[in-house]
């Protein structure tokens, strides 16, 4: 699947010195006309959400959670959000999304957070759930290299969850901060580093979304009928941010950037009907972006009540 990876030089400018930075991020998307969704929710838990698109299979696969401080979200002053203080923790869904189908088999992007933290850690239980053998993922490709994405290589009690896998797919960026994690070392010959538009699979290729963390990576999914985009943290609080997208992440390394980046996800996105998968969303971690107004909103996935008889 990654041989003869190819990058084909599509751009990423940064302009430093602006108010706001221009992010210029090859198009989401190879089409104009916006297409209609047609993504079938086949199952769908509190763990799981299983669903078909044409040929293809995807799964959502909830790891857990993380409670974190509300004062983490900022305006563009860089000021606490009050919407989000009022709220107490924020509670974020840490969420993994494995493919299956012609091109992509066996391909899982991100781990989750392994023994990290005692809220995570529950992809194994998923898979088994979704009824997805760890043993038939060869590929995890990262979006980058923080805890909860990339300690669920280990389970908490510290196995190697993915037996055969055959390769790491990371940003090329990311590699430096994957190896400050000793206890990962034993994965370093499997990294496979990316750069934007490099093709991971025959349907799959790497798109930098720069802003929170080094390297930071999405990946766009062609499935004939959908399109999908799956990233790790564009957003932490969907609640607040698709409303407001200038509302930042503290971790952010670079929170106008980000801000820049996060903006350009959410118009490509709903101008094309593309899925959205976020590592952060809010469960099942899969949806559509819609325009409202100056700002977005959010429409996750559902399946679909039975017809009565």
């Amino acid at each position: 699947m990654l041989s003869g990876l190819i990058f084909t030089g599509f751009p990423t400018t940064l302009r430093r010195g602006c108010r706001e930075p221009i992010v210029t991020i090859e198009p989401i998307l190879h089409f104009r006309l916006r297409q209609v969704a047609l993504m079938i929710v086949t199952s769908q838990s509190s763990n799981v959400l299983g669903s078909t698109s044409g040929r293809w299979r995807v799964w959502s696969l909830s790891d857990g959670y993380i409670e974190m401080p509300a004062d983490l979200l900022r305006d563009p002053q860089d000021n606490p959000v009050p919407q989000a203080a009022q709220a107490g923790a924020l509670r974020l869904s840490v969420n993994c999304f494995a493919l299956a189908g012609p091109g992509v088999d066996g391909v899982l992007i991100d781990s989750g957070g392994g023994g990290w933290a005692p809220t995570v850690g529950r992809l194994e239980q998923a898979m088994a759930e979704a009824r997805i053998d760890p043993a038939s993922i060869t590929v995890l490709a990262l979006t980058h290299a923080h805890q909860d994405h990339v300690h669920g290589l280990l389970t908490p009690d510290g196995r190697a969850l993915f037996p055969n896998l055959k390769a790491i797919v990371i940003p090329e960026a990311a590699v430096e901060s994957f190896f400050a994690y000793a206890h990962l070392a034993q994965f370093r010959p499997l990294l496979k580093p990316v750069q934007n538009g490099d093709q991971v699979g025959e349907r799959l290729r790497a798109v930098a979304l720069p802003g929170h963390a080094a390297g930071h990576t999405g990946y766009a999914f062609d499935a004939d009928e959908d399109r999908f985009l799956f990233f790790g943290d564009i957003v932490h609080v969907p609640a607040l941010q698709f409303g407001n997208p200038a509302f930042s992440w503290s971790y952010d390394d670079d929170q106008l950037t980000a801000r820049a980046t996060r903006l350009k996800v959410f118009s490509d996105a709903a101008e094309a009907g593309t899925w959205i998968a976020g590592a952060h969303l809010g469960w099942p971690g899969i949806g559509r972006v819609v325009r409202k107004g100056e700002a977005y909103g959010y429409e996750p996935a559902r399946a679909m009540p039975p017809r009565s008889k």
